[in-house]
């Protein structure tokens, strides 16, 4: 039995070009700043993102964690909606090593209105903890996928802004973002403060992401990577696949995003499970299985049985996400052996 993985765009392999270049990639030690691959990755990425600088970093959990270190100081409000991946899924790195408190929002794409972040920076501090940061993100994974456009970015960034509070992007699929919006990662990040957003999704890199703003922050950012472990040396080896994934890879994301909306219109055909394919924009769909027999759990048990994976999301959520390693003739095939599962399932 053939098994078709879309639990993650995290299972895509690098490419025969990645593995040709880190095979052949000149190096040196990354932590006197010797190495020119890695040199040159963050370069290119700074450019893409209209930032001053960037840094080279292991994970997206590590490139928002430095974040958070940087921007805050232990007993900040650290704002951010409450299905966000810094909130769910970083093991509460947010209060554990950078000691800040969360303010949560509940949004439908992950952004909060102006109002409800100038009614957090307007607050007493002699009553209440200060503002350190806010943190957005986009793509939001837990939220289907879902896309911040610019322009409802910065109306919160003009509060933030007049407020000196920092504004932090989890843009950890931020080229997924620009492709459904139809604009530049830049006209995204613009609007920021700080950017992270990782290779190794996506764009197919087997490992890093980058973290990128102003040169001052950069500067810092890089002293606190080293405190967390995440200073790398010969790093170029596998910057080099980074380089591809950020020039070569960000086209064919429209791939993934048809692919999906592909599969979201299939399952739409059950009525059980109240899909709406326009709001399906990239390459994540979450299916709740509130109106079929069995729970979430039994729903990825039985799908696995089929050579379907996907990813447990909740009692009544899976996820699925198309990527590079998913053909549409299997994403195809997944809806078709999905619908044949969850129609027998109907409550």
């Amino acid at each position: 039995m053939s098994i078709i993985d879309l639990r993650s765009d995290t299972m895509t392999r690098p490419t025969p070009q990645m593995r040709e270049a880190m095979a052949n990639a000149v190096v040196g030690d990354d932590i006197y700043g010797e190495d020119p691959t890695v040199t040159e990755l963050e370069t290119r990425a700074a450019e893409i993102m209209g930032k001053e600088s960037a840094m080279y970093i292991p994970s997206g959990t590590m490139g928002n964690l430095v974040a958070l270190l940087v921007h805050g100081k232990p007993g900040d409000i650290a704002l951010m909606d409450k299905e966000c991946h810094i909130y769910v899924y970083e093991q509460g790195g947010v209060a554990a090593f950078a000691g800040l408190t969360p303010g949560l929002w509940e949004s439908e794409n992950g952004c909060p209105s102006p109002d409800f972040v100038q009614s957090y920076v307007g607050r007493n501090t002699r009553a209440y903890p200060p503002m350190g940061l806010v943190c957005l993100e986009n793509t939001h994974n837990r939220r289907g996928g879902t896309v911040i456009p610019p322009d409802q970015i910065k109306a919160v960034h003009e509060v933030t802004l007049e407020a000196g509070v920092p504004l932090h992007m989890d843009g950890a699929r931020i080229f997924n973002a620009a492709i459904a919006l139809g604009v530049s990662v830049k006209e995204i990040a613009d609007q920021v403060d700080t950017v992270q957003f990782c290779l190794s999704k996506g764009l197919g890199a087997p490992v890093g992401s980058i973290l990128a703003g102003s040169e001052r922050f950069i500067v810092e950012a890089r002293r606190v990577r080293r405190r967390l472990g995440g200073a790398m040396r010969q790093s170029g080896v596998i910057a080099a696949a980074g380089l591809i994934a950020l020039t070569e890879m960000p086209a064919r994301l429209r791939d993934d995003h048809a692919n999906a909306r592909l599969l979201v219109e299939r399952l739409s055909e059950l009525d059980a499970l109240e899909l709406e394919p326009d709001k399906a924009p990239t390459n994540i769909v979450v299916v709740r299985t509130d109106n079929l027999s069995v729970g979430a759990e039994e729903v990825a048990e039985l799908l696995k049985e089929k050579g379907v994976l996907v990813t447990l999301y909740g009692p009544q959520m899976i996820r699925f996400v198309t990527h590079h390693d998913v053909s549409r003739e299997q994403v195809q095939s997944a809806a078709e052996i999905t619908l044949g599962v969850l129609k027998s399932l109907v409550a």
